[in-house]
């Protein structure tokens, strides 16, 4: 594996290990909570994973005793409205790449996710859970409104009514319950998450990665769009991946009752 940033102290490492490159959260004795550094940090980050094309997977994960506890109140408390203004800023600008890239995102999370962390983890693909994780929304806690997208992906994800709940409450919940609203999809034990990750991400890594974007656009924009519409949507996206290698190869390998080896092209 390698490590593109070449000092430990920034906030986020960024390492590679052939198609699947990991985003750490490195501010530990914050327990990753997310400063104006960090945010920029996060932004450069995803743009360089989003213009590679040789990037098939993408997982996040924090350092330390948790995946990220939020958004920094000590900028938020010295500067709150302009501390506002320059976390969010570079947050909203990387979090459509992430959901926009052909490569699937994994969120891999221990120990508590809240607020942003919380929310950030909405907005991966597929979200792997140590047993005894916590989640807390928390941000009517701190007599705020959420961000970080949040509002846009927790009603997709659970509905309305049980996101209002989970917003308005601002009541901690466990892995469990995550599971089971279907906020994650999966919950291990502390010890095999990191093996977990892994073979989830060799899987992907190794799967059709332009079929995989498509999938996840059609996936995201459905909702936004009339029945006719996503119809369109999806032919044209079909039609698209029709002319792949990727394709190509896993026609043939199902005429030759094989597996199919994809590329990514």
């Amino acid at each position: 594996m390698t490590n593109t940033a070449t000092d430990p102290t920034a906030p986020v490492l960024l390492e590679r290990d052939g198609p699947i490159a990991t985003l750490r959260f490195n501010r530990p004795d914050a327990l990753n909570a997310i400063d104006v550094a960090m945010a920029n940090a996060f932004l450069a980050a995803v743009q360089a994973l989003a213009a590679d094309p040789t990037v098939r997977a993408v997982v996040l994960r924090g350092n330390g005793r948790g995946f990220m506890a939020g958004g920094d109140l000590a900028t938020l408390r010295a500067h709150p409205v302009q501390g506002a203004i320059d976390i969010l800023t570079p947050l909203n600008q990387a979090l459509p790449l992430l959901a926009q890239m052909n490569a699937p995102v994994i969120a891999q999370v221990h120990g508590v996710a809240a607020g942003a962390g919380l929310s950030l983890l909405l907005m991966a693909d597929y979200v792997l859970v140590a047993e005894g994780t916590r989640f807390n929304l928390a941000y009517i806690n701190l007599g705020t409104s959420c961000d970080v997208g949040a509002s846009w992906a927790l009603p997709r994800l659970v509905g309305v009514r049980k996101a209002l709940e989970i917003a308005l409450l601002g009541d901690a919940f466990t892995a469990d319950e995550a599971l089971r609203l279907g906020l994650v999809n999966r919950v291990v034990p502390a010890a095999e998450l990191d093996a977990a990750t892994a073979a989830l991400a060799a899987r992907l890594a190794s799967g059709p990665t332009q079929a995989y974007g498509a999938m996840k656009r059609l996936m995201r924009d459905s909702m936004d769009r009339t029945l006719p519409e996503q119809l369109a949507a999806e032919a044209a996206a079909f039609v698209q991946c029709a002319g792949t290698q990727d394709f190509q190869s896993g026609v043939d390998a199902f005429h030759a009752r094989q597996s199919p080896r994809f590329t990514g092209r």
